[in-house]
């Protein structure tokens, strides 16, 4: 079996060189522009942080290959082969950038055969590095991180996000999920505007569970294999494997709470990141069914 170690150290190196870019700029004026909603911001500071990246990688590892969210927003094909890629969120939390609300971070993660490897995800402003290789462990600033290992659903913290969709059904989907959640019950629900760093609170046991509809491939590879190296659970909100394509996740502390989750939360319809941008997904399913 491959050794990644050496790319693994080359992503921390880069996450920390890049972050000074996003720290240079984190109290100045920027210029936004939106993608998709009003709520999916992009800033000069993001495409110019996936260029850092992208180049500092290309140039040590010519033959990998990479998805970049600006790099495809901007129009490239998401392809995720088996080949190694490294997957790219440059700024996760660009809305919290824009508002100098202090949850950003830079994510990486490495695949091979279509498996992760190993993920990094650096919350800049915190100066918190958070990285697992697959069978070594996850930590944080070289301490070892571990899931809360809770098993009582009732006992837990949740995080989630409200995200960039604004339809109705999108909206509705989400704040009910939320309703349903507080009356299981759970202790509490939280947002830091950030997938790659909610998902991170669970391998550090400060949160629970991390639960999301609709966010994309470069805002939870990372992070997914740093809870799983912690000892946490990664699925789909259906309750079936972690597909990182498919946009759904679940996060936990344990099976039990993931599936205490995935019981009560429904899903809206959203085109997998792999999928063909002219197909058109129509009807939403609860995640039973529903």
């Amino acid at each position: 079996m491959a050794d990644w170690t050496d790319c693994l150290n080359f992503g921390i190196s880069i996450a920390k060189q890049a972050s000074e870019v996003v720290l240079s700029a984190f109290q100045q004026q920027k210029d936004v522009k939106l993608k998709s909603s009003p709520a999916d911001l992009v800033t000069e500071t993001d495409q110019h942080v996936e260029k850092i990246l992208i180049s500092a990688i290309r140039n040590k590892y010519p033959n990998h290959r990479f998805i970049g969210e600006e790099s495809v927003a901007a129009g490239e094909r998401l392809e995720l082969t088996d080949s190694p890629t490294w997957i790219i969120d440059p700024i996760d939390g660009t809305v919290n950038f824009v508002h100098r609300f202090p949850f950003v971070a830079i994510s990486i993660a490495f695949t091979v055969n279509k498996q992760t490897e190993f993920g990094v995800v650096y919350s800049c402003v915190e100066d918190k590095m958070f990285y697992a290789q697959r069978g070594k462990g996850a930590f944080l600033n070289g301490e070892p991180l571990h899931a809360s290992g809770q098993e009582d659903v009732s006992r837990c913290v949740v995080v989630t996000e409200i995200g960039a969709e604004r339809d109705d059904l999108s909206l509705s989907t989400m704040t009910s999920n939320i309703f349903r959640l507080l009356k299981l019950p759970v202790h509490g629900v939280r947002a830091m505007g950030t997938a790659a760093v909610d998902m991170c609170q669970v391998a550090t046991g400060g949160a629970d569970a991390y639960y999301h509809i609709g966010m994309h491939c470069w805002d939870i590879a990372a992070s997914a294999i740093i809870v799983q190296e912690a000892g946490g659970v990664v699925m789909d909100t259906d309750g079936s494997d972690f597909d990182m394509m498919s946009r759904r996740v679940i996060a936990a502390s344990s099976s039990a709470v993931a599936n205490s989750i995935a019981h009560v939360i429904q899903a809206f319809p959203c085109r997998r990141d792999d999928e063909d941008p002219c197909r058109c997904v129509c009807g939403a399913t609860g995640v039973n069914g529903v």
